[in-house]
């Protein structure tokens, strides 16, 4: 472990300050991209491909063979990524307002996005032949973009169980998929099987194994990928590795990955951990992530929500956000003192689709408008007001159906940014959550001009004109 302020312990990491820069930037895109592209299929296409019944496994059979001829080991040589070419990516990107860039490393489907000493199932030796985290990690750099990785090892020696099974009717009924061919159990590990044999029940699987050889190999992959790329940022997929009586694994990566950070920054850590896990002494470590959902008001602490345009990885069947969703999204979660991690899904090739592209285009040019009120800021005391609220409601992401009466509040110095979600019939903007010492001396329409406005009785009304500056909501810069 690198030497450094930080130990492998609780009360040493309760240290940790979020950085500046990951406060500032508030807004940040993922490439949660790999092999798993290649079928076009979604998510979690290496596991359900092994499960009967399931869409995935139809497709799989279908499309490529049975599972007991052809594997997830042979779905990774297909994937090329022939077309990517992440200089043009992150430039669009940066263009859209994201002032961070995120790419994941590994999956659960134990397939590395890098080319690594210890692992020979990687991007590099197959498939892509090439590093796609560092190609990631220079165009970042490039462009003045934080960087950051995500590893999603914590669930594999578990989840790859379903490897090992076999169909129990049909035409394969009792021939072993290709997980349980010795030649490759480095890819598909000696993990538990996924159903019981004699009975063809499913066996319940722990997100997390509590094998201690698994623990040694996650910590060292998660070492390896920290001392490659000296990440802005590192994302476990779930709460710290691997629960109550096992955390030294996960303690070890995040002291090194701050003492890492600090050995080039003076001494003092820039580096960000993302976890899951709601306990006070895991969200002291670092930043709390929440997956596909919000928060319901303002957190003291800084926190991320991250979420995904359609799938997580590409499905040519998937609905996507559209971009007024996604920019409200944003304001919500910058006014509740949290940043916005963005999946753009990409193709197999390495492209994205003209959906995407245009989402982007429009993030641009709202970002443009409305930046000011997002970038840099802080949360005012309250998130906002009106009668109109997102659902905290595990991965719901409805789109909300805003009214004019509702804002969402962020602050600078004595600048308030108050967004208006939707833009008022009446041509007035009226603001009732400020407290009677905190006068208005001017209000500017970002985009726009000043505006006349007058505050009496605990309500501020401005005149708005005639037409707004952007397609989506508006931000009104309220000088206190």
């Amino acid at each position: 472990m690198q030497p450094g302020p930080y130990d492998a312990s609780f009360e040493s990491l309760r240290q940790f300050r979020c950085p500046d820069w990951f406060r500032d930037a508030k807004f940040g895109i993922w490439s949660h991209w790999g092999a798993q592209s290649v079928p076009r299929q979604g998510d979690w296409y290496a596991r359900n491909m092994y499960i009967p019944g399931t869409a995935t496994y139809r497709h799989h059979w279908r499309t490529y063979g049975h599972p007991s001829k052809s594997g997830y080991k042979d779905i990774v040589t297909r994937w090329k990524a022939e077309r990517f070419d992440p200089d043009a990516l992150a430039d669009l990107y940066a263009r859209a307002g994201a002032k961070y860039l995120v790419a994941q490393a590994v999956h659960h489907d134990h397939f590395l996005n890098y080319p690594s000493a210890i692992h020979r199932w990687n991007a590099g030796a197959m498939g892509p032949g090439k590093d796609v985290v560092g190609l990631w990690h220079d165009a970042a750099r490039a462009r003045g973009l934080r960087f950051g990785i995500t590893e999603h090892l914590g669930a594999t020696y578990t989840w790859m169980a379903r490897s090992k099974d076999a169909d129990s009717v049909g035409p394969y009924a009792g021939v072993p998929y290709d997980g349980n061919d010795p030649e490759f159990e480095d890819l598909y590990l000696p993990g538990p099987v996924g159903r019981d044999r004699s009975t063809g029940a499913a066996v319940q699987e722990p997100w997390y194994a509590p094998d201690p050889w698994w623990h040694r190999r996650w910590l060292d992959l998660a070492t390896e990928m920290i001392d490659r790329y000296r990440p802005d940022l590192f994302y476990s997929d779930g709460p710290l590795p691997f629960g109550d009586g096992a955390f030294e694994p996960g303690l070890r990566a995040v002291a090194h990955l701050y003492n890492t950070s600090a050995a080039g920054h003076d001494g003092e850590n820039q580096a960000v951990y993302n976890q899951k896990g709601r306990r006070p002494d895991l969200e002291a470590i670092g930043v709390l992530d929440v997956e596909r959902s919000q928060e319901p008001a303002v957190r003291p602490d800084v926190w991320q929500t991250d979420t995904c345009v359609g799938q997580w990885f590409y499905d040519d069947r998937a609905e996507y956000k559209t971009p007024g969703h996604v920019i409200e999204l944003l304001i919500d979660i910058v006014a509740k003192n949290g940043n916005l991690l963005l999946n753009i899904p990409q193709l197999p090739d390495g492209t994205i689709d003209e959906e995407c592209t245009f989402l982007l285009e429009e993030l641009a040019g709202w970002i443009t408008v409305c930046g000011e009120g997002i970038h840099g800021t802080r949360p005012f005391r309250v998130s906002g007001e009106g009668p109109s609220q997102v659902a905290i409601e595990g991965f719901r992401e409805d789109a909300v159906a805003w009214t004019a009466q509702d804002y969402r509040f962020t602050r600078r110095d004595r600048t308030l940014y108050a967004f208006q979600m939707r833009w008022p019939a009446d041509g007035r903007a009226v603001i009732t959550s400020l407290d009677p010492g905190e006068r208005v001396s001017a209000v500017r329409l970002l985009g726009g001009e000043e505006l006349p406005f007058e505050q009496r009785a605990g309500q501020l009304t401005i005149t708005l004109p005639p037409r707004p500056p952007t397609r989506y909501p508006q931000c009104l810069a309220l000088q206190l």
